[in-house]
């Protein structure tokens, strides 16, 4: 009744007005929810299921205190266990607290020194309010360098190679605090590595990090230490995919391609130069001119327009035994991929016999289920997959012993899921993948062999009769 008498002393102009407000609210609140889920999705998409720990972390050791500062040692560890630092390496960056500036440093370099102008004699290294940083090359001075530093940038991943997978340098910060009260950490952390995708979060003051001398018989540790924590997406790092997978089988003529426009569209790549026919009587200059191992690829004109293809061949079927071949080419005319890796999905692989020509180890992110492996090449023998071109790709080879749960049928000899370099891979799809001859025709086979011999045994017994 309530209800009934509010309604009737509601004016027609005002209720039609209460239904407007109630629409827009209605469609605002749509709108709210939508914008929520979009960033709840995003801020998930560094969340990596075959990976669940990885991330690099930037520790910040504050080893010294100078008049006007103190000297840090900054390291920079790849925990990530396929995924690391290519050419030309990372880059990272923070803006200052205060008015921080660095006066020197070993093992790196700021890639700006800014204005110094406000200094008389010495000049610092950087005034920047926000400097950027990076590894100093390969054969820098000896004077100049560290320990884990001049590498150009390059950071392994942390199974392929433990030893590599950490950077560091050191820089003596002036203008600064010179206690643990009165410093203040950085703020605003960036990684590229070489590219962005990597989000980092606040610097986090943890427990002081300890030191063992040479013989192990004393231990220091720095004055104050800080963490900073990156994770990676993908989603970030770039709009396309950068690999597609084919598919082929020795029981089926059908060879499933990439799909079409997996990593984009010939028609519009090419119109910007972004596409390279491999027959182009011009290729050598476009290559040359272009410049090698830049960020952005330069791929050879294919219907997938990917830089990498990963393909996956069932050559051989035995009785205890069954054997994959798998290729990786590289279509991208700018890059050498070096120390690359495979991460492959597959329900077979805890009964894997036997590799060739590549490294193997068994991930198992879901505990003791062995269904994921990374695959990389051998060290000076095929770890660098080269540009485009007759020698860009390497293969492999892997035998397979069949279980219980073995079976050619609806595709379960093929991959679940692949990446390349830690970026998941573009899969055929799922109706597309190469089939075994259909029941009909076995059953055909089996009614004329059934025909033949009633008719043998008939034309024998009317032979004899």
């Amino acid at each position: 009744m309530f209800i009934e008498r509010r309604e009737e002393n509601l004016h027609p102009e005002s209720g039609l007005l209460l239904l407007t407000m109630m629409g827009i609210f209605s469609k605002f609140t749509i709108l709210l929810l939508i914008l929520l889920s979009c960033t709840s999705f995003t801020s998930t998409e560094a969340y990596d299921p075959l990976d669940p720990n990885g991330n690099i972390t930037i520790k910040w050791d504050i080893m010294s205190w100078t008049p006007d500062g103190y000297v840090a040692v900054v390291k920079i560890y790849n925990f990530q266990q396929y995924r690391h630092i290519q050419t030309p390496g990372w880059s990272l960056g923070w803006t200052w607290a205060k008015k921080e500036i660095i006066w020197d440093m070993v093992g790196g370099q700021a890639t700006e020194q800014g204005d110094c102008s406000r200094f008389k004699g010495t000049i610092p290294h950087c005034c920047k309010k926000s400097p950027t940083i990076v590894d100093l090359l390969p054969g820098a001075p000896y004077n100049m360098q560290i320990a884990n530093c001049c590498k150009g940038g390059v950071l392994s991943s942390w199974t392929q190679d433990p030893a590599n997978a950490v950077g560091s340098f050191q820089l003596s910060v002036g203008a600064a605090g010179t206690s643990n009260k009165t410093v203040r950490m950085p703020k605003n952390f960036t990684l590229k590595a070489p590219g962005p995708g990597y989000t980092c979060g606040v610097a986090k003051v943890v427990k002081p990090s300890k030191f063992f001398t040479a013989d192990k018989r004393r231990v220091t540790q720095a004055l104050m230490t800080w963490n900073v924590s990156c994770t990676y997406s993908q989603f970030l790092a770039q709009k396309t995919p950068t690999c597609c997978v084919s598919l082929s089988s020795f029981y089926s003529d059908t060879i499933v391609p990439c799909q079409t426009c997996s990593c984009g569209c010939q028609s519009n790549m090419a119109q910007s130069g972004s596409c390279v026919e491999a027959n182009s009587p011009n290729l050598a200059s476009v290559v040359s001119g272009s410049g090698k191992n830049n960020s952005t690829p330069l791929v050879q004109c294919t219907s997938h327009m990917c830089p990498i293809r990963f393909h996956w061949h069932i050559k051989l079927n035995y009785k205890e035994y069954w054997r994959v071949k798998l290729t990786v080419t590289n279509f991208n005319y700018k890059m050498n991929y070096s120390d690359w890796n495979l991460v492959v999905q597959h329900p077979n692989f805890n009964n894997l016999t036997q590799i060739f020509s590549f490294y193997y180890k068994s991930l198992n992110p879901y505990g003791r289920i062995n269904d994921t492996a990374m695959l990389w090449g051998l060290k000076f023998y095929n770890d660098l997959l080269m540009q485009a071109g007759p020698l860009g790709n390497v293969q492999s080879e892997l035998l397979f012993q069949k279980d219980a749960t073995f079976t050619f049928e609806k595709g379960w000899a093929f991959p679940r899921r692949v990446y390349f370099n830690g970026d998941s891979c573009v899969m055929p799809l799922p109706d597309a993948y190469p089939r075994l001859p259909n029941a009909g025709s076995r059953r055909r086979i089996s009614s004329l062999t059934l025909i033949m011999t009633f008719l043998s045994a008939f034309m024998f017994m009317l032979a004899y009769s």
